[in-house]
């Protein structure tokens, strides 16, 4: 079989129109590197696809003309047998009790052809949530400014986020990704560069809230300038926080609550060899000082017995359960958050982000070595505004090595977003059908896409979805694949709607009745301009400084606020200012209205600008305004009347 037909069999597409309606064709060694990166799969002759049950439809799978019949089948879960027979025609209609969860399906047909494929029984949709319009706050947490927290915002700030936003009558606080990152390279702060979806960022907890910390003289001295600074100083800030996490796990170790110490066993067992590992990890990690894939073999692949020594052995052991500790913190400040929204009658609490994808010497990507691989970047083709192609320098699962796991570490980062969150969306949706590829050592524009079990992977969305009672919202920005918003939104997974982008093919603004129901609607992104910035054109001027193409000219810009000014008023707004902008929007089908905190304080300045990493402040920019100084800083009354379609408050 040549290059390009094995390419076919695994759901590779070679060759594609890019943004620019150029046809593009993978080189033959750029896909023999993807190849090599995938792990080894077989095609299969009676079933291509994972198989998914979904509750209210009709449980039938076509067997191709290549299966001979009768094809003998079995449903098995672990070493139980949940259901068995035989197939005498090409469609199959399967049991309709089998259990909701991830099983596998056996198949063997009349020629000897023998086959296994995971089987998923899903509920109709994602949970789609009792309530139908509400609003919630979006802000970047680590840019929150208070008179207690260290130099960056942490989770007694969402508290009392949370506790503002009641007041105002939102349902909740929208928060960037809170993934574990990098403990010893504080200065990679993207939040979408994680080392681990499954675990939490130490840097945003309080350490005052502790019950065994206590704060000494030199860290309070310290303190009083982290406080001051415009940009979050994330070196200070981080050794700082870890000096004050060990000297509060040592006094924890010294002198246990006995309550608080069956709290943190009980975490741990939660947790169970996921929370094992990652310690292992973080401590092997520190001592060999190199990438996972460089380390002794022994350490190469997650071990348990191996983690097991680590975790007795009398060198190592507290280094481990410091880790352990460090994320009980963290799982259990951010939870309480969670409770404080219920206990305010929010009907989203918090509304998290989850990355597209992790760094490859991170944990998730040594943890999950077949359904990951380190080889292979995610990123975007070739367009108009990118001419060279995109690699984000992020690993994203494959297909093969997903249904070899059986969906587990997908349904895995589902579960640690969804774990305290009433909603979630998935960065870069469009992964869910297919993810373009960049091997390692090769452009971006010699990349390739690869297709995703895109159903198999809505039915998990949903089982994790309904399990969590957590809504689901697909960030489907850009190009959108045929077919791909219609099946995402069938399964109840709700789109992702910027008004920026909601023009027709004259530029003009879409009226209210346009924007769908299931959708989150925003005015912009954290990658795009500040509601002030737009108007002022500070976005293009910024770009261009740094020799960034904004792709829209200013006679461009003046237009688009001449068609925002036209919109407002077919609604009978008749000012332009960012209240009027948010009427607009509250007046929309949609279900959830996002508004970000830079826009409410009318700031400039976007928290990233695409395309740089050192030549603009990405991620670091501080809020001007301390939360307790909120409520004089923001038009309340103003904010209410916009939103008094879809609030709590009078």
């Amino acid at each position: 079989m040549d290059l390009y037909a094995k390419a076919r069999t695994l759901g590779i597409q070679t060759e594609y129109i890019d943004g620019s309606g150029h046809r593009r064709v993978t080189t033959p060694e750029a896909l023999s590197a993807i190849l090599a990166a995938l792990p080894p799969h077989t095609p299969r002759p009676l079933i291509a696809d994972p198989v998914v049950i979904r509750a209210g439809r009709e449980p039938q799978t076509a067997l191709p003309e290549a299966a001979r019949l009768p094809v003998q089948w079995k449903v098995t879960n672990g070493s139980a047998v949940l259901a068995q027979g035989e197939a005498h025609e090409r469609n199959v209609t399967w049991p309709t009790d089998l259990p909701e969860g991830v099983h596998r399906l056996y198949l063997s047909d009349a020629s000897g052809a023998s086959e296994e494929v995971p089987l998923l029984v899903a509920p109709a949709g994602a949970f789609g949530s009792a309530f139908e319009r509400c609003w919630v706050i979006a802000v970047q947490l680590y840019g929150v400014r208070s008179a207690r927290n260290w130099g960056i915002g942490d989770f007694t700030d969402v508290r009392h986020l949370l506790e503002f936003a009641r007041r105002v009558g939102a349902d909740g606080v929208g928060l960037n990704p809170l993934h574990a990152l990098f403990d010893d390279r504080p200065g990679d702060c993207s939040p979408y560069s994680p080392n681990s979806r499954l675990f939490l960022n130490a840097l945003y907890i309080d350490v005052e809230a502790i019950p065994e910390f206590k704060i000494d003289a030199e860290t309070q001295g310290a303190l009083a300038q982290l406080r001051t600074r415009d940009m979050v100083d994330y070196v200070a800030v981080a050794a700082l926080k870890w000096r004050a996490l060990h000297a509060a796990f040592a006094a924890f170790k010294a002198n246990p609550d006995p309550g608080r110490r069956q709290d943190f066993e009980s975490y741990r067992r939660e947790q169970g060899t996921l929370l094992s590992r990652f310690a292992c990890f973080e401590v092997i990690r520190h001592k060999f000082n190199a990438p996972w894939w460089d380390w002794p073999d022994e350490w190469r692949q997650p071990d348990d017995a191996s983690c097991a020594k680590l975790r007795s052995a009398h060198d190592t052991a507290a280094e481990v359960e410091f880790v352990e500790f460090v994320q009980w913190i963290a799982d259990r400040q951010l939870g309480a958050c969670q409770a404080l929204a219920h206990e305010l009658g929010m009907h989203v609490g918090l509304y998290l982000d989850v990355a597209v994808g992790v760094q490859s010497d991170g944990f998730d990507a040594w943890n999950e070595q077949t359904a990951i691989s380190r080889h292979l970047g995610v990123g975007a083709p070739p367009d108009p505004l990118n001419t060279a192609g995109q690699d984000w320098g992020l690993a994203g699962f494959n297909a093969a090595g997903l249904e070899l796991r059986a969906f587990e570490p997908f349904r895995q980062m589902l579960r640690a977003a969804m774990r305290h969150a009433g909603a979630v969306r998935l960065d870069h949706a469009f992964g869910l059908k297919r993810l373009y590829l960049v091997p390692r050592g090769f452009g971006p524009a010699n990349g390739a896409y690869a297709l995703m079990p895109f159903e198999a992977l809505l039915a998990a969305t949903a089982q994790e979805s309904v399990a969590n009672r957590c809504v689901v919202i697909g960030e489907d920005l850009g190009t959108v694949p045929e077919g791909f918003r219609e099946q995402m939104n069938g399964w109840g997974i709700w789109s992702y709607l910027v008004m920026m982008f909601e023009t027709d093919e004259r530029g003009a603004f879409r009226n209210a009745d346009y924007y769908l129901a299931d959708a989150l609607v925003t005015f912009n992104t954290h990658d795009l301009s500040t509601y002030a910035g737009w108007r002022s054109f500070s976005d293009l001027k910024t770009k261009r400084a740094l020799g960034i193409d904004p792709g829209e000219t200013d006679e461009g810009r003046w237009h688009a606020l001449g068609q925002l000014d036209d919109v407002l008023r077919r609604h009978d707004i008749h000012n332009n200012d960012f209240y009027s902008v948010v009427s607009f929007l509250a007046r929309t089908r949609s279900r959830m209205l996002a508004v970000s905190m830079e826009d409410l304080l009318g700031l400039i300045e976007q928290p990233n600008i695409p395309g740089t990493v050192y030549e603009h402040p990405n991620w670091r920019r501080r809020l001007p305004v301390p939360i307790e100084h909120l409520s004089s800083a923001i038009d309340l009354e103003a904010l209410k009347r916009a939103t008094r379609e879809r609030s709590h408050a009078s």
